[in-house]
């Protein structure tokens, strides 16, 4: 929606007697809105009075229409400013302007080409300017269905009134030069440059706001460039080919889908299967199956980061432009609070056990709530065993109930149980539930498996070795549990895992969100949350003191988990001993089934080390 929306005649007013802020204030409140920090007040009050000053000219018309904070359908982003009018042809034009106070910028380093860093957020990147705005550009054109505005007239601009031109270079620097040539960036002595941007595009008023109107009201709907786009990618692309049981799953989806489809219900779907089934392979199908087949609005939404950068750079195969294409194709439940009833047609909802209550940050209160609430036709893909935090709270169980109270057409679960990963065996997942203490299998060891466990004495030996299948085709990773401190990340020294014979190794820096596929990422080691849903072709792990063998079993600790752990919530005093034994035991399992075709391990703990390799085939 739009918060303010007026002339430009009107805005300049309000922008000169100073009101313009409280009837922001006001719109934000009587539509039940968060917003209107303290900060982004002062932000208002000085980057709505450098607009002013940019548009206040006779050449502009000012009655012409100017939109002040729109939200973007389905996101908790919203475009700073708009303003619409008629070219020198009398096509309908909008341009976006992206405002930023920033005073000082710095490039993150030679590879984060959307990355920046400001004054204003000095400890973490934050995105580039034109990137941002070019991203609202695609985003609009690719999911409002209105006919009455082509893509390419709407145009994308960031305007920076604080930066000084000794910036330049760095706003400019080439890395960046993709995004800037989309969506130049004006400093602030550029006013008169942004004026001129203005009017090349905004030389008559628009016959009506209608436009705006559509925009800020219209179905949503996925475009064709953004069908093309997802159908091509998902073309020849081997990471996301369904086998079997995969398949017969798509058919029970896609029935499902169908019957969404042609009633006034809502739907739900519940798959679930454990690590290595093929649950993401499915869900990425079902999303190219909504969107280029069906064309209705469809997102596959996890609550991992890892993934949905993974995947979006893997389809992509590395063109920037693409990825932006899938910004809501690929989403985080962050996007559900936002959702008007049914605005998402088919939500696929990967990594379902991940969903939580109002965690931090989070703009909701339920994530399953909201999720059935925003979508007409839910997917939840479930593994209840991959529940990792405290936080983590729903299950196969509490999805049916949902259901129920929602009234749901609730379709009958499947289960995907044939494995994809670690050899293809079963048998391995068997073994690591008996291995690990989880539940007692006929699986006691891996003689019979076509799957390489290794368990070493030295963890520089299984670094080396995991190097060398890493060169082969840079599919191998480091992974820990959540024993290590983030020593780095709170400068506190220049390693953070430590571990005899000299090893030392940093966690995965916090900029690399894609460190699954990053080529230069293996020295780096990962921890759950960037492995969860990602698979390798062999996958080291490093098991930490809170997993230990005593008196013939398999124990944990939860004391030994790092004080810096602030996500998982397992070391808290107040979580439960059983369940946190559960999760520490769920995360080790995650970790150890990342593999498709091997997995090293080293163990802290000298007994567990032994007590592993008694049942691995090769030492």
């Amino acid at each position: 929606m739009i918060i303010y929306n007026d002339t430009l005649g009107t805005f300049i007013n309000d922008v000169i007697n100073n009101i313009v802020v409280d009837k922001l204030l006001d719109e934000l409140k009587a539509h039940g809105l968060g917003g209107g920090s303290g900060s982004e007040i002062n932000s208002w009050n000085n980057s709505l009075r450098f607009m002013k000053d940019a548009l206040d000219c006779p050449e502009i018309p000012k009655d012409t229409y100017v939109a002040v904070e729109y939200n973007i359908p389905q996101t908790s982003k919203r475009v700073d400013f708009m303003i619409l009018g008629k070219d020198e042809q009398k096509e309908n034009s909008i341009v976006i302007v992206e405002l930023k106070q920033w005073a000082k910028v710095e490039k993150v380093d030679d590879y984060s080409k959307h990355s920046i860093m400001s004054d204003l957020r000095k400890h973490e990147p934050v995105a580039h300017p034109s990137y941002q705005a070019y991203t609202y550009k695609v985003l609009i054109s690719n999911y409002c269905d209105n006919s009455e505005i082509k893509s390419d007239h709407l145009l994308p601009c960031a305007y920076l009134h604080n930066l000084r031109e000794n910036y330049r270079p760095v706003i400019e620097d080439e890395i960046y030069s993709e995004w800037v040539e989309e969506a130049p960036v004006f400093l602030s002595h550029d006013t008169m440059k942004l004026r001129e941007f203005v009017k090349k595009y905004i030389k008559y008023k628009s016959d009506t706001n209608e436009v705006l109107y559509s925009i800020n009201n219209g179905k949503i709907k996925p475009q064709k460039s953004l069908q093309d786009c997802l159908e091509s990618m998902l073309r020849g692309n081997e990471e996301f080919k369904m086998i079997d049981e995969q398949a017969v799953a798509f058919d029970k989806i896609t029935n499902a889908i169908r019957e969404g489809l042609n009633d006034n219900k809502k739907h739900v779907v519940i798959i679930s299967g454990g690590p290595g089934t093929g649950k993401s392979v499915l869900a990425i199908n079902i999303l190219a199956k909504c969107i280029c087949d069906y064309k209705v609005n469809a997102s596959y939404i996890t609550k991992s980061m890892a993934p949905r950068k993974c995947y979006t750079k893997l389809l992509s195969k590395g063109n920037l432009k693409k990825e932006v294409n899938l910004k809501l194709a690929i989403a985080s439940p962050w996007v559900l609070p936002n959702a008007p009833e049914n605005a998402i047609t088919v939500g696929i909802f990967d990594e379902a056990h991940r969903l939580q209550k109002a965690p931090y940050r989070y703009p909701g209160k339920d994530m399953l709530m909201e999720a059935l609430k925003a979508c007409k036709v839910s997917i939840f893909f479930i593994d209840d065993d991959q529940r990792i935090t405290t936080h983590d709270c729903y299950t196969k169980d509490s999805i049916i109930e949902y259901a129920k109270e929602t009234n749901a057409v609730l379709h009958r679960p499947f289960e995907l149980v044939s494995q994809f990963r670690c050899g293809g065996s079963d048998g391995y997942i068997s073994f690591l539930n008996n291995l690990l203490g989880i539940k007692e299998t006929a699986n006691f060891s891996l003689e019979d498996e076509d799957f390489e466990f290794r368990v070493f004495n030295d963890p520089n030996e299984l670094r080396e070795e995991l190097r060398k299948k890493n060169e082969i085709n840079n599919k191998s990773r480091m992974v820990a549990g959540y024993c290590y401190d983030w020593n780095v990340k709170n400068k506190r020294g220049e390693r953070d895992v430590i571990l005899p014979n000299g090893f030392k190794a940093k966690w995965n820096l916090e900029k690399d969100d894609a460190w699954a596929v990053n080529p230069k990422s293996f020295e780096e080691i990962g921890c759950i949350h960037t492995s969860q849903g990602m698979e390798f072709d062999y996958v080291g792990v490093f098991i930490g003191l809170d997993l230990r063998y005593e008196n013939g079993k398999v124990i944990t600790d939860k004391t030994k988990i790092s004080k810096d752990d602030k996500s998982s919530g397992i070391r808290n005093s107040t979580t439960p001993l059983a369940l946190a034994d559960k999760l520490i035991r769920n995360t080790y399992k995650v970790l150890l089934s990342r593999g498709m075709k091997g997995c090293y391990v080293y163990c802290e703990d000298e007994a567990l080390r032994e007590y592993m390799k008694k049942y691995s085939k090769k030492q």
